[in-house]
């Protein structure tokens, strides 16, 4: 069993590290593609020169948010295990928020840098252009999610066997691995929401409302934070959302896995992340070979592929792990629930938000019928897609319970081992949703470089397939913050010392005011966010304005707008007002043990799931329905470019802006989070106060 321990340890490790190195060939291969016209470079400069500066400023915010938290768990730890365990936990908890850090920053500089090479790569055809930006893509998901695993793995393999701690112990640094990317996940995703969004809103009102220019205009002075946007939210943003879910539902199974007898348990997770990372290397090469005049039939191929390869892959791992009897079966299984659940939620999310399904274009149909009916029709269609994505979720928590149950393991690892089963293949996730701001950012470079109709067309399929992706990418990522929160909520459970078995007093007035709290959260944050998106587009909205008041010539197009003043109002505005929504995911559960004891909390958290996945799901599905009905009427649909239904559906894009890429993606890290804080401190609490 000792050898199983090592090998699996090891094996994580060396898959993190190829998958690494593949990222960096990646990179290599797009900066040699061909970076197009000079005017095209200095349009992409602006947008890479916008990203670096909002991403130093991210940076500079987060550590000195870790330079307050670390030491304070470090102390706690020390007092309750030792010095030895309390640097251990701070230096993990630094560790797990700079490789984080490090991966995001390296795939948001080559999703800058890969757009201009897509848009030069167009005027070759649509497979050139499609790999270009494809490639971009996968430097994100493949350099993110192997850093993630090559820490966990060293992490454990490291406290395991060069410390010689307990596997509880080395866990347990392990989760300080996990709560530190999760602070750099919150801080990217809720402030790259704020910051895309400020941009995005300021541009289509004042532009397409307002002056009837289009939407990718060099004469609008926010076009380039547009584009900046697009980076910082969905390429950083999503990445560190997604592996933040990815890290914690590892760590969150390890803690099970040694709860539940140790051993193969507790290395399992990081073997299967390992071969499903391997599939997903596989799946990246095999897009390439497959596309043809559909960009999103290669992209879908190629997920079937990834997924087919993992599951023959999972049954050797799980066959050959060592466990007694049948137990194997209680591992495989509920793996492969989670992943079917994951499939389920993606195949939903494309129905729901597709420009080629019948509720996007039901949408657009009524942005004719007015403004009003477009944001009702497109918020009903949000609250009905929440209900196959909540069935699949139940359908895989039973699957998984039942599955381990019969099989001989712990029905709550069982739950934790299909949170890991569902976020198995996320390289190929992140890769496909990097993919879309690569697209759109290849798009309006296009189109402010001046480069013909037959090279927009190619343009505008990467960019309509991007903007599935990205819809696909937050339905996954909620679905795998449900599973993860509730492995995460298991393992709470264990760590405070509650027997779940007997179950939670609901009669229990604490535990009632608990739940209420936690089911009130993911509504404050969401207000929180858009309220701070509303703030900072007002800034912004009035910055355009003055520049076409008083700048000579902008509107006719013979003078140049002061791009960097608008880059610098969403940089300053997003971290402004990020601080205090993140700082509420740290502390609101710690003082809810602290006020009303652990079993309200885990109430909280309860809640706090519930609410935060529905709301999540409502509003990124209602948000990416808006945003393709526009796109349809774009496309020529209902009148097209200018008309009244077009006026209607901008509207309703600018609502569902802050509903799919602020609010709702950052209540994943939200939940997340807040199952981390009460899994980090409340034991180390408990113990100091006996």
């Amino acid at each position: 069993m000792e050898n199983v321990l090592i090998q699996g340890g090891l094996a994580g490790a060396v898959v993190g590290a190829l998958a690494v190195l593949i990222s960096f060939f990646l990179y290599r291969h797009v900066m040699r593609q061909d970076p197009g016209t000079s005017k095209m470079q200095a349009i992409a400069h602006f947008i890479e020169e916008g990203a670096r500066a909002y991403l130093f400023r991210q940076n500079v915010t987060l550590f000195l948010f870790l330079g307050v938290l670390a030491p304070v768990i470090g102390v706690l730890f020390a007092v309750t295990s030792g010095a030895g365990r309390g640097v251990a936990a701070a230096l993990a908890y630094l560790l797990g928020a700079g490789c984080s850090t490090a991966a995001a920053s390296l795939g948001m500089i080559a999703a800058v840098r890969a757009n201009v090479r897509t848009a030069a790569a167009a005027q070759k055809g649509l497979k050139p252009a499609f790999t270009v930006a494809y490639f971009g893509g996968a430097v994100m998901g493949l350099g993110i999610v192997g850093m993630a695993l090559l820490g966990i793995s060293l992490i454990y393999y490291i406290c395991r066997f060069g410390l010689g701690w307990t596997e509880g112990e080395a866990t347990g640094t392990a989760l300080g691995f996990s709560f530190g990317a999760s602070a750099l996940a919150l801080f990217a995703k809720a402030g790259g929401g704020i910051y895309t969004k400020t941009a995005d809103i300021s541009a289509d009102l004042v532009g397409k409302v307002e002056l009837g220019i289009p939407e990718d205009d060099p004469r609008n002075p926010a076009v380039i934070a547009d584009n900046v946007g697009d980076n910082v939210g969905d390429v950083a943003g999503m990445g560190a959302d997604l592996v933040d879910s990815y890290i914690a539902s590892i760590v969150a199974a390890m803690i099970l896995g040694a709860e539940s007898g140790g051993g193969a348990f507790t290395i399992l997770p990081v073997l299967i992340s390992a071969v499903g990372l391997l599939s997903s290397l596989f799946g990246t090469f095999i897009v390439r070979v497959l596309v043809r005049g559909k960009p999103g039939a290669a992209m879908n191929f190629g997920t079937l592929a990834t997924s087919g390869l993992f599951l023959l892959l999972l049954f050797v791992v799980t066959y050959k792990s060592g466990l007694s009897g049948q137990q194997w079966l209680g591992v495989f299984l509920p793996t492969l629930a989670g992943l079917a659940a994951g499939l389920v939620i993606g195949l939903t999310t494309d129905c729901f938000t597709s420009i080629d399904r019948a509720p996007t274009r039901r949408t657009a149909e009524a942005a004719s019928r007015g403004t009003a009916i477009n944001i009702l029709l497109g918020f009903s269609y949000g609250l009905v897609s929440i209900v196959p994505s909540i069935l699949g979720i139940c359908v895989a928590t039973y699957a998984a319970w039942r599955f381990a149950e019969i099989f001989g393991v712990s029905p709550f690892y069982g739950i934790g081992i299909s949170a890991v089963g569902m976020l198995s293949i996320v390289a190929t996730i992140i890769s496909g949703d990097a993919f879309g701001p690569v697209s759109d950012n290849a798009r309006g470079i296009a189109e402010q470089g001046g480069l013909g109709g037959e090279v927009m067309e190619i343009v505008d399929a990467l960019d309509a397939q991007g903007n599935t992706s990205k819809a696909i990418t937050k339905g996954f990522a909620i679905g795998a913050a449900a599973l993860t929160v509730l492995a995460l909520f298991a393992a709470y459970t264990h760590l405070a010392g509650i027997d779940i078995m007997r179950g939670i007093n609901l009669m229990s007035h604490t535990v009632i005011i608990g739940l209420f709290l936690g089911a009130m959260m993911p509504p404050l944050l969401s207000a929180l966010l858009i309220l701070a998106v509303g703030r900072n587009a007002e800034r912004m909205i009035d910055e355009i304005r003055r520049q076409f008041r008083e700048i000579p010539g902008l509107l006719a197009g013979q003078a140049n707008p002061d791009y960097r003043r608008c880059v610098d109002i969403a940089t300053r505005g997003a971290l402004r007002e990020l601080l205090f929504p993140c700082s509420l995911a740290i502390v609101v559960p710690v003082l809810v043990f602290l006020v009303l004891g652990k079993e309200a909390l885990a109430a909280f958290l309860g809640g706090s799931i519930l609410t935060g996945i529905i709301f999540a799901l409502f509003m990124a599905n209602s948000g990416g329905a808006w945003d393709n009905a526009k796109k349809y009427i774009e496309n020529g649909a209902f009148g097209g470019k200018g008309s009244e239904a077009h006026k209607a559906a901008v509207v309703g894009d600018t609502v569902g802006d802050p509903f799919k890429d602020t609010a709702g993606p950052s209540l994943n890290t939200m939940i997340t989070v807040m199952s981390l804080a009460a899994e980090v401190f409340v034991p180390i609490i408990l113990l100091v106060l006996g």
